[in-house]
Formats: structure tokens, sequence, C-alpha cells
């Protein structure tokens, strides 16, 4: 796989941080260099969430445990709890939502997400999405993924999908290895809209003709942050603001399917990512203890 290029952190004036990397597929100049579309990834161009899936491919390969997913996934479940409760918290999720890839080398952990993305994530991309996609790079627009992932996950998922690259969350890296410590914020809300706009003033890009896809209402303000949003495999208070906004809908989802894809991009993905990132700092302790 040709290798992507070094990621980029901007910070805008208000102090909001964003991550951007991209592929090595990425033209230097684009036949239409002021318009861009941006994916939102979990459930809108792929079944299920990324980080899921990552876990999985990461359980399969005995980086944790049945018993440390479930210990940990409780731990990930109060977290989050209380950070409904108590806004200072959501500083302790924040950080454990990366810890687990502290002392790993940037390279190692690309490796796996290449492998993970071969074996369980690319029969799980909406065909759909992928086309929608590639409409904007035949008419010669970049397009971006918009992901709560690491942006060097993201990045393997762009550069599989022949895309232009990914805005992601940015973990820390120091002399080729991860820190465990977040650069800014999760890409998640409000973050994406800022991220994107950030990126738009970097790149020279026109938001007005820029368009993004998302499945979920966590993403309104990067929805409204383009000239043309879409819904796509919509829950249903997205589907309630496109249809106020009169945005276009695009449902590839059937049925009771429907249902179950998006099991793993709520309650399971979030407590499969917590587990993750505690029980691979277990794991490592164990093997160097």
């Amino acid at each position: 796989m040709a290798r992507s290029r070094k990621v980029t952190v901007s910070t805008d004036a208000e102090g909001h941080t964003a991550g951007w990397a991209e592929t090595d597929l990425a033209p230097v100049s684009a036949p239409d260099p002021t318009a861009a579309a941006f994916f939102d990834v979990d459930n809108t161009m792929m079944q299920g969430a990324s980080i899921y899936w990552f876990a999985r491919g990461l359980a399969s390969r005995n980086y944790v445990t049945t018993g440390d997913l479930a210990r940990f996934a409780w731990q990930q479940l109060r977290f989050r709890l209380l950070a409904r409760e108590h806004a200072g918290d959501m500083s302790v999720a924040k950080e454990a939502a990366l810890a687990f890839v502290e002392g790993w080398r940037v390279n190692e952990v690309e490796h796996l997400a290449e492998e993970i993305f071969d074996e369980m994530m690319a029969p799980r991309i909406w065909a759909g999405t992928h086309q929608l996609a590639q409409r904007h790079l035949d008419a010669g627009q970049r397009v971006w993924l918009v992901s709560a992932a690491p942006v060097e996950i993201g990045r393997v998922i762009a550069a599989r999908l022949g895309l232009t690259g990914a805005i992601g969350t940015v973990a820390e890296v120091v002399d080729g290895a991860y820190t465990g410590r977040l650069v800014g914020d999760l890409m998640h809300g409000p973050a994406k809209a800022e991220a994107v706009t950030q990126l738009a003033a970097v790149e020279g890009l026109d938001l007005a003709r820029c368009a993004a896809y998302s499945d979920s209402a966590n993403d309104l303000p990067l929805l409204c942050a383009v000239g043309r949003a879409v819904a796509v495999n919509p829950d249903g208070a997205l589907l309630r603001q496109a249809r106020q906004h009169g945005w276009e809908v695009r449902d590839f989802r059937t049925g009771r399917r429907a249902v179950k894809i998006a099991v793993p991009s709520t309650a399971a993905a979030g407590l499969v990512a917590g587990a993750v990132t505690a029980g691979l700092a277990l794991q490592r302790r164990r093997r160097t203890g």
C-alpha cells in the first residue's frame, strides 16, 4: 500500500485543534480545487463503527482477552455515565480513549489497521456510499473522511477506498511513538465542523460548494457548515432534521438488518473501544512485567 503523508495539526484562533492526513493517492492539484466532500465513517461509509471492528481485530490477535474486554467495558461505561452528570469527568474519558497506544510505534498501529481493514472492515463498506464518494472524485473534487477514530486509522481507510484523506482524533506522537495523550479534543460533534472549517481555510475550499454526509444527528454542526447536506442511513433525529431542512436522504439499509447494524456504533462500539484502551495497556504490562 502507498504510505500516506504526514499528519497536519492546525489550531484556530479559538484554540480548537484539528488533525488531517492526505493519502498518497491525493492529487497535488484537484481539477475542482474549491469543492470537496466530507464523509462520516461509522454507519455512513461503513456498517457499524470502525473502532469496534478494529477492537475485534485486536482481540482476534490476542492483544486482549475476553475477561479484559468485559472488565474494562464496565469501566468505560462508568466513565460515560459520569461524564453525562459531571462535565469535568469528560477529560478522564478523553484521556482513556487513546491510552492503549502509549509506547506503540505509529507504523505498528497503521500496519494493524491495514490488516484489520482488509479482514473485517472492507466487507462492511456500504457500496452505495462509496459510489457517492467516487462521484465527487470523478468530478475532480477531493473527498475526506471525518471520524472520531485516530487519524492514522482514518487515513488507512481513506487510502484503501481511494479517497483524498482523513480528518480524525490526534494522538500525541514523540519520536515515532504515541505518548497516550490527545492533541486537542476527540473528533466528535462540533469538533468535526471546526476541523472542516480549518481545513477549508488551509486548502482554499469554499464550504458553500462542499457537501457532507452523515448518519447521525451528532453531526448536525458538520452538515450545517456546508452548502449541501446528505443524510445517509440516518438515525431518527437526523431524519427529522433532514425532512425539516429539505436535505437529501440516502438509505442503504433494509428492514431488521438496519437495526442490527446500528448496534456496534452505539453501546457496543463505545464499550469495546473503552475495553480495548485499557485492555491493551494491561496486556502490554503483562508482556513486559
